[in-house]
């Protein structure tokens, strides 16, 4: 059903939900949704980081090899 909608089709949508909702009220939920987005981003690197620091503190736990037996 959504495959058929086309370019005529999603500039009336558009025009629908520009008339109800306002150009400010989408304007601000777009602002919130980038808002959102670099939170997101954000946050992905902070624990990228994180996991990569507590990687390099990771110690070697395996037994030597005296300690087989």
């Amino acid at each position: 059903m959504l495959n058929n909608i086309g370019l005529p089709g999603l500039l009336l949508i558009a025009v629908v939900v520009l008339v109800l909702f306002g150009r400010g009220k989408i304007s601000s939920l777009m602002g919130e949704v980038g808002k959102g987005i670099t939170a997101f981003k954000k946050g992905v690197k902070e624990e990228t980081t994180e996991i990569e620091k507590n990687a390099d503190e990771a110690r070697d736990v395996t037994p030597a090899e005296k300690d087989k037996v």
